[in-house]
């Protein structure tokens, strides 16, 4: 009894506290729960931002003045299910031809384009093989993108309308076939055809999961003709003197395609024109449902945290009857009793917030590291506005989660309750 006695003259926290370490396991396991689920915000948060800027940086590594054209099932829009799902299914659009890129070019406000296909191959030389993709495309690529030449040079227009058999290789596929010997002037084989290397260009790294060290540049009509045995293309990039009207030229190559296409009807459009502002527009709208999703997910940890504070409160409550009644008979108040009960709730939350941001900032770290281990662009983010919801969600599901039990032990009868506990 003296020790009920004194807790009397205890304070709230003081109180929260020493019933909780009593009670190590049973709190351990309360604020685990609350750990991950802060750890998962915190992740998410982070990771949402960082895939964010991993993408931003994918699309503008081709520069931030272009705009691309690209196939589209009819009767679809470029973005919707309809479109995405037509194209898994094999259906193939085969309207879009280096005529609209030459037509494309005319525009005043274009400075350069290309047009391309991809393809996947086995390159060899001598005894060493490779599967490797290949990127066909004309001669404006070069021009366009900034990665440039390491030795050698890019295969000319000329060489692409003549369907000349020369080929330029990324950094980790020269050293894949020639190791540390002389590329330049050899022949490689791809299918059976002999073709000679005359350019290697700079290391570029993984874009768009796609390692463009390790690609094999062919010239687009070239590979149409030998390798592929179509005479289409599968998208545009066209690249503009000024970038602030930008989306009047996608509305002047938007006619020149419909013209092009014989097409009246826009809904019939068999291709989409994006500028870099639309695709950066798409990506925040999809990065954000993305990062949306992924909280949600993270928040039902929290709430299953939540509900297990509650019922870890409700057995509280019913094993320490005694002590309850006991303080509000020698004078404790509603009030009290009520603090007293929160103040464990916010404990254990709380607890759990500050252990899950170390845990959650530590796990986003080591995806960073691993991230960039493996060549990708990837930049850790942690603001102080993660660390205030954090906190701030944390307390908020102690409130929610300790508030009933806590007025349940509040407005126990101190006589019923002396009499239950004995």
């Amino acid at each position: 009894m003296n020790n009920y006695l004194i807790k009397k003259y205890e304070t709230p926290f003081q109180i929260a506290s020493g019933a909780l370490l009593k009670n190590k396991t049973r709190t351990i396991l309360s604020i685990l729960g609350v750990v991950i689920g802060i750890a998962a915000v915190i992740i998410v948060l982070s990771l949402g931002q960082a895939i964010k800027g991993f993408m931003v940086s994918q699309m503008t590594s081709f520069g931030t003045d272009f705009i691309e054209v690209e196939i589209k099932v009819p009767n679809t829009a470029q973005t919707s299910t309809e479109n995405v799902s037509g194209m898994a299914y094999g259906i193939q659009i085969t309207t879009l031809t280096t005529d609209d890129m030459e037509e494309i070019l005319k525009l005043d406000n274009i400075k350069n384009a290309y047009a391309a296909n991809m393809a996947q191959e086995v390159v060899s030389y001598q005894e060493n093989n490779k599967s490797t993709f290949i990127f066909a495309t004309t001669a404006g690529y070069i021009d366009i993108d900034p990665i440039g030449m390491a030795e050698g040079r890019f295969f000319t227009d000329e060489e692409d309308k003549s369907l000349a058999k020369v080929a330029v290789i990324g950094q980790d596929l020269k050293q894949i076939l020639f190791g540390d010997d002389e590329a330049i002037g050899k022949d490689i084989k791809v299918k059976k055809r002999n073709y000679k290397v005359i350019g290697i260009l700079n290391s570029k790294g993984s874009v768009s999961f796609l390692n463009f060290d390790q690609m094999l540049f062919l010239p687009l009509r070239t590979t149409q003709k030998l390798l592929m045995g179509i005479d289409y293309v599968s998208f545009i990039f066209a690249q503009v003197y000024d970038n602030n009207v930008a989306s009047a030229t996608a509305a002047e190559i938007i006619e020149v395609m419909r013209e092009q296409h014989d097409i009246t009807d826009p809904s019939k459009d068999d291709f989409a024109v994006i500028t870099m502002a639309e695709a950066m527009s798409i990506l925040d709208t999809v990065t954000g449902a993305i990062t949306l999703l992924l909280i949600a997910i993270a928040g039902i940890s929290l709430v299953v945290g939540g509900v297990g504070i509650m019922n870890i409160m409700y057995v509280s409550v019913a094993e320490r009857t005694f002590e309850i009644g006991l303080r509000k008979a020698v004078g404790a108040k509603k009030e009290d009793i009520l603090i007293q009960f929160l103040m464990e709730a916010i404990f254990i939350t709380f607890s759990g917030g500050i252990v899950g941001i170390v845990v959650g900032v530590g796990a986003s770290l080591l995806i960073t590291f691993i991230a960039g281990a493996l060549g990708y662009t990837w930049t850790f983010s942690f603001t102080p506005l993660y660390f205030l919801i954090a906190c701030g969600v944390s307390i908020l599901v102690g409130l929610i989660s300790g508030i009933y039990p806590a007025r349940n032990a509040a407005n126990l009868d101190p006589i019923v309750a002396l009499r239950n506990s004995e």
